[in-house]
């Protein structure tokens, strides 16, 4: 009986975690613009942004509201990690040419 007791409670502890986002999200800038521009992540669990920066030019992708930053060299990739997010928008920019290199993370 104890072991079905722990059993139960392990499943239960295993159910109300947070699962992991199911894939990396890839984002690309060219011409110091993001696309896509908006990108629509799960709410509540961590999530990775695969960020390929096809400029000769190195970018940052920077957030408050994301609390994130996050230097790309040109014509490399770079992982943005999420932390778990509330539903809601978030947005971000590229440091360097926040003219044009401009978007929002929408978590639902």
């Amino acid at each position: 009986m104890l072991r079905y007791a722990l059993g139960a409670s392990a499943a239960l502890m295993l159910l109300t975690l947070p699962a992991l986002a199911d894939a990396s999200i890839p984002v690309a800038l060219k011409d110091h613009r993001f696309t896509p521009a908006t990108i629509h992540v799960r709410a509540g669990v961590p999530n990775v942004i695969v960020l390929t920066n096809g400029d000769d030019a190195a970018e940052e992708f920077d957030s408050t509201s994301l609390k994130v930053e996050k230097v790309v060299a040109g014509h490399s990739s770079g992982n943005v990690r999420l932390r778990p997010l509330s539903p809601g928008r978030y947005p971000f920019m590229g440091e360097y040419h926040s003219q044009t290199a401009q978007g929002v993370v929408v978590a639902e």
